[in-house]
C-alpha cells in the first residue's frame, strides 16, 4: 500500500490564514493507493464532519483503498484541519470546494462519502454538480434540517474556554472541557483541533467565531425543491442505530433527493466510523461492490 501526503496549496504545511469571502478554498488533502496493479482509477472522496479532519479517516480510507483497490482522497473543508480559512462557512460553499477539487485534480467516477457536515455537503455536491459523482454514501445525516446542534455549540464555548485560560497541557484543556462535554472520546476527538505556539500556549487550529456563527447554516440543507434536484446515480445513506440524526420519518425526503438509496442500520451512535468500523466498512464495500 502506498500512502501519499500532499497538499492542494503546493507544499504541506498549516495554513492559518483568512480568504476572502465567497472565494473557494483550495483543500489540503492525503492520498491512500492501493498496492495491487489491478487497481481502478476511479476515486473515492472522503469528508469529515463538524471539528473533524482527513486524520479521523486515515485508517477507514486505507482500508477501503485496500479492499475496493481505488484510490482513496482524504480531505480537510475550510476552516478544518490545514485548509485555509473563510469567513464563509455553509454547505453551497464546501460543496463547491470540492467541485473545485475533483475538477484540479481531473477526477473522474467520483464516489463521495461524507459524515455528518460532511454528509450534507456530500450530498449538496452530488445534487448540484451529478455529473462529477458516481455515487454518494452518506453517514448519518440527512438532506433536511436538523432541530438540533446544541451539543456542537456547547463543544464550541468549551473550546472557547481553553483558549481563555492560556493552558499548556491537554490534561488540563480536557479537565476544561469536562464541563460541557461528558464523553471522553468527543473530548479526545475535540482536542484535536489544538496546537501548541512558540510559547507553549494551546490554541484552536479550528476559527471557533466562524464555525459558532455558522452552526445555523449547518443545521439547514438549502435545497428544499426535490422537483429542481434530485440525484438519480446510486446512493447510500448509513445511519447509527443509537444516533437520532436520521429518524424513520426522513426516509420520504431522503428518497424525493435520492430516489435510489439504499438504506443500512450500524450499531453505533453518530460517530459510527469510529465506534463500529468494521460493520461501515463492510457495508461501503458491499454498496460500491453492486453499484
Amino acid at each position: 500500500m502506498i500512502s501519499r501526503l500532499r497538499n492542494s496549496l503546493g507544499k504541506w504545511h498549516r495554513t492559518m490564514t483568512t480568504t476572502s469571502l465567497g472565494s473557494q478554498v483550495p483543500l489540503a488533502y492525503d492520498l491512500y493507493e492501493p498496492s495491487n496493479s489491478l487497481r481502478s482509477s476511479n476515486p473515492i472522496i472522503v469528508i469529515h464532519g463538524l471539528f473533524g479532519s482527513k486524520k479521523n479517516n486515515r485508517g477507514i480510507s486505507k482500508v477501503l483503498a485496500r479492499d475496493l483497490r481505488r484510490p482513496v482522497y482524504t480531505i480537510d473543508l475550510r476552516n478544518h484541519g490545514d485548509s485555509p480559512h473563510n469567513s464563509q462557512h455553509d454547505y453551497l460553499c464546501m460543496a463547491r470546494d470540492v467541485e473545485a477539487f475533483i475538477i484540479a485534480h481531473s477526477l473522474k467516477n467520483s464516489t463521495i462519502i461524507g459524515h455528518s457536515m460532511g454528509a450534507k455537503t456530500a450530498m449538496m455536491l452530488a445534487l448540484v454538480s451529478p455529473t462529477l459523482v458516481h455515487d454518494v454514501v452518506s453517514v448519518d445525516n440527512a438532506p433536511i434540517r436538523n432541530m438540533f446542534q446544541d451539543d456542537f455549540a456547547s463543544y464550541i464555548r468549551g473550546m472557547k474556554l481553553v483558549e481563555e485560560q492560556n493552558v499548556f497541557k491537554q490534561s488540563e484543556a480536557d479537565k476544561i472541557l469536562q464541563n460541557f462535554v461528558k464523553s471522553l472520546s468527543v473530548r479526545q476527538f475535540l482536542l484535536g483541533n489544538f496546537y501548541h505556539t512558540e510559547k507553549g500556549i494551546l490554541r484552536s487550529k479550528v476559527p471557533l467565531d466562524i464555525l459558532n456563527h455558522s452552526l445555523e447554516n449547518l443545521r439547514d440543507f438549502p435545497i428544499r425543491d426535490s422537483s429542481i434536484k434530485k440525484f438519480i446515480n446510486p446512493a447510500l445513506f448509513i445511519r447509527g442505530t443509537k444516533s437520532r440524526y436520521v429518524t424513520d420519518d426522513m426516509f420520504h425526503e431522503i428518497e424525493k433527493f435520492f430516489p435510489r438509496y439504499k438504506l443500512v442500520d450500524v450499531e453505533a451512535s453518530h460517530w459510527l466510523i469510529s465506534e463500529n468500523p468494521e460493520d461501515f466498512r463492510k457495508a461501503v464495500v458491499n454498496f460500491l461492490g453492486s453499484a
